[in-house]
């Protein structure tokens, strides 16, 4: 399943089980899923609900301060984001009640977190495919379900580093994002010391995007604080 461009989804994991959280977030971000959040209790879930935004919830059923299904029916007083159930409550009533409420999905633990990241993706699918994930610049387009950039006529392909930086970029279009950021999108949680390959990424991107790479008008430079993608449209 191709999952490219619902890469930069911001996921949601609610579990009392940092064992759990530990696991589903460190496989989920091997497989390039770089915005994920996790929360232990239903009030950190909501906090985080109410602050970040996420795109999708992971919901344990039992947790310390309530249960999923409490949580659930508070979230869509302000939230319509896809929601799955994961838990050791497999009883057909609980999975009913889960269900039944609006969940868009049901899983058993123990479980397989490939079998947990195919089911998301198609969730994600299903409730994102109407987003055009074409992104117009001035000099090109992005196309982020192919990781290719439309320049004059011509498919350029983006290595798996450029499309982690332009996706950073992206989710924060004109607004400046720090080298720092762009570090831990392309490298992980342990950044630091990859600046100069950044930037030599970044050179390349250009040499793709832009109708003259030496004078950037979509990705340009923020001086001592760091880069910022100018949309057209």
């Amino acid at each position: 399943m191709d999952l490219t461009y619902l890469k930069y989804k911001k996921i949601l994991l609610v579990d009392d089980e940092k064992e759990i959280l530990n696991m589903v977030s460190s496989f989920f971000k091997e497989y390039g899923f770089s915005e994920i959040r996790t929360a232990e209790t239903v009030e950190q879930a909501l906090t985080v609900l109410q602050e970040w935004k996420p795109d999708f919830a992971i919901l344990d059923v039992m947790l310390p301060d309530g249960d999923g299904f409490s949580l659930f029916k508070r979230m869509r007083t302000f939230t319509l984001i896809p929601v799955l159930f994961l838990t050791a409550r497999g009883e057909d009533e609980d999975r009913l009640t889960g269900l039944g409420l609006g969940a868009d999905d049901y899983l058993v633990k123990p479980f397989l977190p490939k079998e947990l990241l195919l089911r998301t993706g198609i969730i994600l699918r299903r409730y994102y495919k109407g987003e055009n994930p074409r992104v117009q610049l001035a000099g090109s387009q992005i196309d982020f379900e192919r990781a290719e950039v439309l320049k004059e006529g011509e498919k350029i392909s983006l290595t798996a580093k450029e499309y982690d930086i332009l996706q950073a970029l992206y989710r924060n279009a004109g607004r400046i994002v720090t080298i720092d950021q762009l570090c831990e999108a392309a490298w992980g949680e342990n950044p630091y010391g990859y600046e100069n390959s950044l930037m030599a990424h970044i050179r390349r991107i250009r040499e793709k995007t832009e109708e003259n790479p030496s004078k950037p008008v979509s990705l340009v430079t923020v001086k001592g604080l760091g880069y910022k993608l100018v949309l057209e449209g």
